[in-house]
């Protein structure tokens, strides 16, 4: 569905918002022509025209365009690029860029006020050229300050109602599948028991495929395991696969130990190296390499799952398709803010990065 006129975006920004911002020079540069007509006397002149271009461009136009062209930069860095950064850094950041937006205004203001034999403030006169200024950079910045705030408390309410949504979903969920995994559980450990001992390599297996299932079960009742577990969970799994695959199937996993009691969602790794051996490698004769490699950096876990399968050539309709991919993108977006990275792997296959 096509947005609205002013919900569409032109540099990241909603029309809306550039009108309302444009709006804030328009009203105080228009005020400030008024209170500058009003203080000589341009109401008792027959000839002074309040709403005169030229007079106005001398009075306030010029300023206020000259505050506009500037702030932009600074927004940018401010709201954008320095978008992560807490309100405590970019309140210090202020001191540095306060005055230099002063500084460089003054300066311009006064060359182009030359350029175009507009009058500006010389002397001592100019200390106001200083405070004006400044007081418009604080006014202007505590708007945008306060209004990123409403727009980023009104998105994370809007999250943290549909992780609730999704919580009791899933909660509903784990409570109709217990049922399942607990009669399999059980069934397995029966079936280990009578198997005969001359078939130990069966009874192994049938071990391990009992231990994914009670890891599934736990997965359901907590919010986090370690992930130690996870990764014993995902070794698990391959070992099952390559029991199907043999030669076929080569594993690698590449994770630091100092990460290994990282706190992590259960059953977040699972689905994507499901989806690298079940959609990229069992088609192929040959098979190929599912490698897990975890890292840890500035207090962020970065994780990448790449095979040498067949790859994925349409990256961005892959979604909705599988409920691996598509499960665990929705389920790092909710949860961290994060997304899932699809890129092509060398020499073939394909690799999956996120951060969290």
């Amino acid at each position: 569905m096509k947005k609205p006129f002013l919900q569409r975006r032109i540099f990241d920004i909603r029309i809306i918002e550039l009108i309302v911002f444009s709006s804030i020079y328009l009203f105080f540069a228009s005020a400030y022509h008024i209170a500058l007509w009003i203080n000589r006397g341009g109401y008792m002149q027959e000839d002074n025209i309040l709403f005169d271009p030229i007079s106005f461009m001398d009075d306030s136009g010029l300023g206020y365009t000259l505050k506009f062209i500037i702030t932009i930069p600074i927004w940018w860095l401010l709201f954008r690029k320095l978008r992560t950064w807490s309100i405590k850094k970019k309140l210090l950041l202020h001191l540095i860029l306060l005055p230099l937006f002063v500084v460089i205004w003054q300066q311009l203001y006064s060359v182009f006020s030359t350029m175009f034999g507009f009058f500006y403030l010389k002397g001592p006169a100019q200390i106001w050229d200083i405070y004006l200024p400044a007081l418009f950079y604080i006014l202007q910045f505590g708007i945008f300050h306060s209004y990123q705030y409403h727009v980023d408390n009104k998105k994370k309410i809007k999250i943290e109602g549909e992780l609730r949504a999704v919580a009791l979903k899933s909660e509903l969920s784990a409570l109709k599948a217990q049922l399942n995994p607990h009669f399999l559980y059980n069934v397995f450990n029966t079936i280990s028991a009578s198997v005969p001992p001359e078939n130990e390599k069966t009874r192994h297996l049938i071990a391990e495929l009992s231990d994914l299932f009670r890891y599934q079960l736990q997965a359901s009742q907590v919010e986090k395991v370690p992930l130690k577990e996870e990764l014993d969970f995902v070794k698990k799994y391959l070992a099952l696969e390559k029991e199907r695959f043999e030669e076929r199937l080569q594993i690698e996993i590449d994770v630091d130990e100092k990460v290994m009691e990282e706190m992590i969602p259960p059953m977040l790794l699972q689905p994507l190296v499901e989806n690298s051996v079940k959609h990229g490698l069992a088609s192929l004769i040959d098979g190929g390499k599912v490698s897990i490699t975890i890292s840890k950096n500035d207090d962020k876990l970065f994780f990448e799952i790449a095979d040498t399968g067949v790859g994925i050539k349409n990256k961005e309709q892959v979604y909705g398709k599988g409920i691996g991919l598509t499960n665990t993108k929705m389920r790092i977006e909710k949860m961290y803010n994060s997304t899932l990275k699809l890129s092509d792997n060398t020499p073939q296959g394909l690799k999956v990065n996120f951060v969290i």
